[in-house]
């Protein structure tokens, strides 16, 4: 409460209650206007303030969201006032003659910004110098008169995501840009001005230079606090991420750590696979011996005996040991008890018949 009498009373002696003639008025700042006095309309303060405030809150919003705002102000009593706000916010502005399309044909004008840019960057680095006196005379006035116009909006990209405006009865081209393209718009609104057309209208006399400047602080200090929260929302954002990072480092070092771990693990199965394998060989050792068993391959060489004689102690097919060895009771052994016996056999040794 104390801080709205202070503004108040701020208001109050920066003359932003004044208004234009009786005379002179627009029917639709009749809920603004306080009384009358003299043939001169007084403004409502209070309305003002509630005005200036939302104004604020709206401003500090779009400065924190990272976007721009546009300052415009081509009455003579509020250019320098506008130009040294928006330079300490880093805004774009408009203090000369508004170019019509400066919004809706931007990309024209931002091709303009792009060759002013380039002159500059020309005389600085020397290049001009192989040029003669007067073409370099020719180029250095139109920069001149480029950046007299252009020279708040270099640094602006793309269009800005709000219009700030000081009388909006003499901007009413940048208000008919800004409301075509649906950009947020908010001015000074004087007794003869029609409130109705801006998003947010502050009621205040706008052509005093000591009420363009109160109100002009006031914005600034809330843009200046939104972008400040938003420096200290990066801040944190990055430390954050720092930290997240720190983590997930700390979590892949340990996923490497338990790898490590699993192969040395890994490692000890094989260990134990190459004695199973040993121990394969041991019976593969005794499979060996079983194989060496009686009638090896002395079945096919006594057999080989029997086929070239026809004759003597082998079979048929064999001698001592049968033509598909496996010792003493095989499939087709060669030995006692044979299906095709050789010694012994059902079929006796003797002359063979063919």
């Amino acid at each position: 409460m104390e801080e709205n009498k202070s503004l108040h009373q701020l208001l109050l002696e920066a003359g932003v209650h004044f208004g234009h003639l009786k005379k002179k008025w627009n029917p639709k700042m009749l809920p603004y206007i306080f009384a009358e006095k003299n043939g001169i309309h007084i403004i409502d303060l209070n309305k003002t303030i509630d005005g200036l405030e939302e104004a604020a809150t709206a401003l500090k919003s779009i400065a924190k969201s990272g976007k721009k705002i546009m300052f415009v102000a081509t009455k003579k009593q509020a250019k320098e006032i506008v130009a040294e706000a928006a330079q300490k916010t880093n805004m774009p502005y408009v203090t000369e003659r508004w170019l019509g399309g400066m919004l809706t044909n931007f990309s024209t004008i931002r091709k303009s910004v792009k060759k002013m840019l380039s002159i500059e960057k020309m005389l600085a680095d020397g290049t001009m110098d192989s040029v003669t006196k007067k073409e370099r005379l020719t180029l250095s006035r139109g920069k001149e008169k480029m950046e007299k116009v252009l020279g708040g909006i270099s640094q602006m990209g793309r269009t800005p995501a709000a219009l700030f405006m000081v009388d909006i009865s003499h901007e009413h081209i940048a208000l008919a840009e800004a409301k075509r393209l649906g950009i947020t718009t908010l001015g000074m609104v004087d007794t003869n001005s029609d409130p109705t057309k801006v998003d947010f209208a502050i009621p205040a006399n706008d052509d005093a230079t000591k009420s363009i400047a109160i109100i002009i602080n006031y914005l600034t200090a809330a843009i200046l606090e939104g972008l400040q929260e938003r420096s200290l929302a990066k801040e944190n954002e990055e430390d954050t991420t720092t930290e997240e990072g720190q983590e997930r480092q700390r979590g892949l070092d340990m996923n490497e750590e338990e790898g490590e771990g699993g192969k040395g693990g890994r490692r000890g199965r094989t260990g134990s696979g190459a004695g199973q394998g040993a121990g394969a060989g041991s019976r593969g050792g005794a499979g060996a011996g079983r194989g060496a068993g009686p009638g090896g391959g002395t079945g096919r060489s006594g057999g080989g005996a029997g086929r070239g004689t026809g004759t003597g102690g082998g079979g048929n097919r064999g001698g001592g040991g049968g033509s598909r060895p496996g010792g003493a009771g095989g499939s087709r052994p060669g030995g006692a008890g044979g299906a095709r016996p050789g010694g012994g056999g059902s079929r006796p040794a003797g002359p063979v018949k063919r």
